[in-house]
């Protein structure tokens, strides 16, 4: 049996990310683009022969963010009860059944920008410069005033981890005798934003958020975290489950009749 896997999927584009602007508490929705996309990488990477198999799903995060709520929904997931939140538009339809249960949690919303919020990158370090503060800017390393510090996400993310480990993995990966046969296969699905994933990413892995991510998550990306040997104290990135679904322009025009 595979280790238990963490599916972590970025939203899809909205006009901030577009344009390089950094979007935390800010609720704005996805581009038309960025909806038909997820959509496309829904019917590509879930289902029975896909990367993401619904009815082994065990559990499901979603940020609070509607730009990540609605993302959800556009996913080919299709689940038995009633969303926690007022759907954001209608959904693609037609997904396989998931009875995993969808749990709205702050632990995964999206870093804290405090002052920099709906600012680009160029943009706060011009700003920083002129306030006489030296050095480049790097979010890892510095954070946001009026926002998050690393430490406040890393304190966040590393309590969603342990709550990932200890009720669906740890049970899968260690089971009790008899168990092993029925249990579940522990799978998590994120889905939520590009720095906090990254950070996600970092922590899982048992990294700083010092010692700076080299990973990109483009809009609309999928990335597949899990476990070597399949043990417990042996997280790891599957670098071969981590990528983005493209579409040609026609398949756009077709996919977003079908919406």
């Amino acid at each position: 049996m595979a280790a238990p896997r963490v599916f972590i999927v970025r939203h899809g584009e909205t006009q901030w990310s577009l344009n390089g602007r950094h979007t935390g508490r800010t609720d704005i929705p996805l581009t038309a683009n960025g909806e038909r996309r997820v959509v496309a990488t829904g019917r590509a990477l879930v289902g029975d022969d896909r990367l993401i198999v619904p009815r082994q799903l065990s559990h499901i995060y979603v940020s609070p963010r509607k730009r990540a709520q609605r993302t959800f929904e556009l996913l080919n997931l299709g689940i038995s009860d009633p969303l926690p939140w007022q759907p954001h538009g209608r959904s693609a339809g037609g997904g396989l059944e998931c009875s995993a249960k969808v749990e709205v949690t702050d632990d995964i919303r999206e870093w804290d920008y405090g002052d920099y919020e709906g600012i680009t990158s160029p943009e706060i370090r011009r700003m920083r410069a002129e306030q006489g503060i030296e050095g480049s800017w790097d979010i890892w390393k510095d954070g946001c005033p009026g926002g998050e510090s690393p430490q406040d996400v890393a304190d966040r993310l590393d309590r969603l981890i342990a709550d990932i480990r200890e009720k669906y993995h740890e049970p899968v990966l260690n089971p009790h005798e008899g168990e092993g046969s029925h249990k579940p296969s522990g799978d998590i699905l994120i889905v939520a934003h590009g720095h906090i994933l990254r950070a996600f990413a970092m922590r899982w892995a048992g990294k700083t958020l010092q010692d700076g991510p080299a990973f990109l998550l483009e809009a609309g990306g999928v990335g597949t975290l899990s476990y070597e040997h399949r043990s417990i104290n042996e997280p790891a990135i599957l670098l071969g489950g981590a990528f983005v679904v493209d579409i040609t322009g026609e398949e756009e025009n077709s996919t977003l009749n079908q919406v």
